[in-house]
């Protein structure tokens, strides 16, 4: 029996999870991958030790390999407070598993010139965001309980997944009142297809992680942030087919004691009773 009903803020839903939808961009270690902050490419290769070779085309009597990434660069990935602090916070800590209602929307990024939202630094010319007023436009249209997840698609996919992000600012990200409005309603867990919640170059600071997290301006104290449970989930894949709405969210990451992991977020599409 793969169907479950359940309740969500006073109203009952119904999933079905014998049908998941990944979100998370396949990692091909020999084909196409997503270009990042000018991170070399995630690479596997036969593990060798004496007379073993791990690669059954090369005489050995079974694969082993050896694998090289960097989770934050080489594709879909979900970190913690520990991206920006001091203390070695591990993702695998802060988000226990399990399942969560979420809430999948899909906005356009504006113009930074076309809007008096900010970010610190100030947003240089050319740059898009994502604000808190077209948040708060897409999650208006789906009646329901406030979810503790977000799931957002940008409209950014006409590169497709294998995009290489180079620049200063080479992709969208969240201005300051766009992460101050995600922390104002509740929202523990957010999935972007962006390469990061904040612009590449903006001089270490961070703003939008350091809101999300709960975190002081410039702050390296994993202690003082006060949401230590918020977690990031960046570089994922939104296909065009998959319908805004909601859906239980399975964000599934290895138990990497590290402040991030390669994760797999899959999607189970749900409907009201």
């Amino acid at each position: 029996m793969t169907e479950m009903r359940f309740e969500a803020g006073g109203r009952r839903f119904w999933v079905d999870f014998a049908k998941p939808v990944s979100i998370a961009i396949p990692l091909d270690f020999t084909g196409p991958q997503p270009a990042c902050f000018g991170a070399p490419r995630a690479v596997s290769m036969p593990f060798r030790a004496g007379g073993f070779v791990g690669d059954t085309r090369e005489g050995g009597s079974c694969n082993c390999e050896l694998v090289t990434l960097a989770p934050h660069c080489n594709g879909t990935h979900t970190e913690c407070v520990g991206h920006v602090t001091d203390e070695r916070v591990a993702v695998s800590e802060r988000l226990p598993g399990g399942v969560q209602l979420a809430l999948l929307v899909t906005i356009e990024p504006v113009a930074a010139a076309d809007t008096a939202e900010d970010s610190e630094p100030q947003p240089g010319p050319g740059d898009r965001l994502v604000t808190a007023a077209a948040l708060d436009r897409a999650v208006a249209r789906h009646a329901g309980p406030r979810p503790g997840a977000l799931v957002v698609r940008t409209m950014s996919e006409a590169g497709g997944p294998h995009r290489a992000y180079e620049g200063p600012s080479p992709a969208p990200y969240l201005s300051r009142q766009a992460a101050e409005w995600l922390v104002a309603r509740g929202i523990e867990t957010l999935v972007l297809d962006l390469p990061s919640a904040d612009r590449a170059a903006d001089g270490g600071l961070l703003t939008a992680h350091r809101i999300f997290f709960g975190l002081p301006p410039g702050s390296r104290d994993a202690s003082a942030a006060r949401r230590p449970g918020a977690t990031i989930t960046e570089l994922a894949w939104v296909a065009p087919g998959i319908a805004d709405g909601w859906y239980v969210l399975d964000l599934q990451i290895p138990a990497f004691l590290a402040d991030a992991a390669p994760s797999r977020p899959l999607l189970y599409a749900v409907r009201p009773e």
